[in-house]
């Protein structure tokens, strides 16, 4: 059966069954426990469109990313007219397509112990300029430490410093601006700030982190993990260290055949490596110390590359001053 057809066949027969007396669970499924189910019309407009259109979500991921039931994902679908059929076709000279990750399928192929609960208010799915179906998912940031501390984990895997003290950080949203950037900003009960801004372009996506010290103490140590999964990316998804092309803080990733590059870099850059089990790649940057009521800023590109000499697109790269971006001048698309 051709994919296009298969999501909205599972949700029929789904809601077939659910007619013979199957009953469907129409609360949040008990084994995920941080479903977000959408407040709004627009809000459910929007997560379905971005789920079945673009992530191309099957129903089972759907209902684990919504709590939703599958006969009210069904209504939905058909009220605002959203299939695989009228999918929106991306514009050739458009910017890269970068959306909130939705949640609901796990971003990791393997070492799943090492992500449990995965949230998606640190995650974005950029998806590839050759292929509409291949995305990685990028985690900005993935952990932040500081002061040998783990100061903030965006799935649970160890405890941070918020765990052991019983506080549950509150849930956030990525804010999505009309230019197409994305943002979001938490702060932390001891008052520390951290926040990223996203900035998709023609040629790369651009991000800029911040941490904002809100104590008294100088914070050190600020090691950040910007963690890129590639189990959305078709032909990358048997990725090994020998697939890396690094030149600091660039980090390349190459395709099974060869012929295709994702590539990340963050700076000030700590640390390159990458995790096949994941798969994931890692340009790893580090906050400079940071004293009371004291904002540093880190910066980070992801691109994508097409050829055989993937450093002429880290020096192409370089040509673009994806360094400088600042909040009040970061270009969006066009772009130079």
């Amino acid at each position: 059966m051709p994919r296009r057809r298969w999501v909205i066949t599972v949700l029929s027969l789904a809601l077939a069954s659910s007619a013979m007396g199957a009953s469907p669970p129409t609360t949040r499924p008990a084994e995920v426990p941080n479903v977000r189910r959408p407040a709004n019309d627009e809000e459910l407009r929007y997560w379905l469109e971005n789920m079945l259109w673009h992530h191309r979500f099957a129903a089972d991921e759907i209902r684990a990313a919504t709590g939703m039931s599958v006969p009210e994902i069904t209504s939905a679908l058909r009220r605002f007219d959203i299939r695989e059929e009228n999918r929106p076709a991306r514009p050739a000279s458009g910017p890269l397509l970068v959306l909130p990750y939705p949640g609901g399928r796990h971003p990791r192929i393997g070492f799943l112990e090492g992500a449990v609960e995965p949230q998606r208010e640190t995650k974005v799915s950029i998806f590839a300029p050759w292929d509409d179906r291949s995305y990685l998912v990028a985690d900005v940031p993935e952990a932040i430490w500081c002061n040998g501390s783990l100061l903030y984990l965006a799935h649970t895997h160890r405890p941070t410093v918020w765990t052991e003290q019983g506080i549950e950080l509150e849930k956030l949203e990525w804010n999505r601006r009309p230019d197409g950037t994305l943002d979001f900003e938490r702060k932390l009960p001891n008052a520390v700030k951290f926040g990223t801004k996203v900035v998709p372009r023609h040629d790369a996506v651009w991000f800029e982190m911040w941490l904002t010290n809100g104590t008294p103490q100088t914070l050190t140590g600020l090691r950040v993990q910007m963690c890129n999964m590639l189990k959305g990316m078709i032909g990358f998804t048997t990725a090994t260290k020998e697939d890396r092309v690094n030149d600091k803080p660039y980090t390349a990733c190459r395709s099974a055949d060869g012929k295709r590059y994702v590539i990340a870099a963050w700076e000030p850059c700590e640390k390159l490596w990458l995790n096949p089990p994941v798969p994931c790649l890692h340009s790893d940057p580090q906050f400079p110390d940071c004293k009371p009521d004291e904002t540093q800023r880190l910066r980070g590109v992801i691109a994508f590359y097409e050829g055989s000499d993937v450093t002429s697109a880290f020096r192409k790269l370089d040509a673009t001053g994806w360094r400088k971006l600042t909040p009040t001048t970061a270009p969006t698309w066009p772009g130079p």
